[in-house]
């Protein structure tokens, strides 16, 4: 947006002074200046982000700071500290997906989402806008590659992106098969850029593979393509959404359990840590991610042994 002319213009700024304009102001201050792909780059090769890379990124863009130029800029700049040779991964899901209760609505609406509801599109079906603005914007991004799941899918960018997303299995979409368990078998990362501790997605991962009493599944049903037809498919997972588990006598009052597992994480020495712009930032490793939160549902709620 372009900002109003004015006959009478104000001096610049002091150094280091923020110019007027509300949260953008608020933004610009944080990181001490624009944020651009350049420096962006910088961060994250500083980090520890490596030419060929395969990357699973979350992000908080208010974090950072100002980023001049927004979602695209992040995404080049990520594909510059990856190199050709490296990949980007986000989590999408379905913006748009029925409702997973709409099977108790009264029989005539249910009728007419059923006859009504456009099936599941990876090519156009809108990511998940709880998920932020990155996913989408990558996700429409030229080359990209979604995973065909419709509640759970991601979305690729780059060498390795078609290996990752394809044949995402319909029935515990989360587990082995994944594109989250070729994430671990590629030698992935996880790349936190700012954004809450319990969005770690790949501990979802951790979740279905653990051995450990309790673990809750749900059922639903979306519409999808198969061999062109539009159909009404049952599907099966681990409670993504409510809890896999009850983790109410294992972690503090209040607090995600994801949250929990990945500060302990984190005080264990797992992982790498600085800033990207004004972000306090995580990379870890894909397998050692899945390994501790592995071992801390075991260990924390009675599983066997690992």
């Amino acid at each position: 947006m372009h900002e109003p002319s004015s006959a009478v213009r104000q001096s610049a700024p002091a150094p280091g002074t923020p110019p007027p304009g509300g949260d953008r102001a608020a933004l610009l201050a944080r990181a001490d200046g624009p944020v651009t792909r350049d420096r962006l780059v910088r961060d994250l090769k500083a980090l520890g982000l490596t030419e060929g890379d395969t990357v699973m990124f979350h992000t908080r863009m208010s974090a950072i700071g100002y980023v001049a130029g927004g979602p695209p800029t992040l995404i080049s700049a990520l594909r510059r500290a990856v190199g050709e040779r490296g990949t980007l991964v986000v989590t999408c899901g379905w913006n748009d997906a029925p409702p997973y209760d709409f099977t108790d609505w009264p029989q005539a609406w249910q009728d007419a989402v059923r006859a009504g509801h456009p099936a599941y599109d990876p090519r156009v079906s809108e990511a998940e806008r709880d998920n932020g603005r990155l996913p989408e914007a990558l996700r429409r991004w030229p080359g990209a590659v979604r995973s065909r799941h419709p509640d759970v899918s991601l979305a690729a960018l780059g060498a390795s992106a078609g290996e990752l997303m394809a044949d995402h299995p319909w029935d515990d979409p989360h587990g082995p098969g994944s594109p989250l368990a070729r994430l671990v078998a590629v030698g992935g990362r996880v790349l936190m850029l700012g954004a809450p501790l319990e969005t770690l997605t790949l501990l979802h991962h951790a979740e279905a593979l653990a051995d450990a009493p309790g673990k809750r599944y749900v059922e639903y049903e979306q519409p999808v393509v198969i061999d062109g037809e539009r159909v009404w498919r049952r599907f099966r997972d681990i409670d993504s959404s409510g809890g896999a588990f009850d983790y109410s006598s294992v972690t503090p009052a209040g607090q995600d359990p994801f949250e929990t597992i990945t500060r302990d994480m984190i005080a264990a020495g797992v992982g790498l840590r600085g800033r990207v712009g004004a972000a306090e930032s995580h990379v870890f490793e894909a397998g050692e991610v899945v390994a501790y939160g592995r071992a801390w549902i075991e260990e924390k709620l009675g599983g066997g042994a690992h």
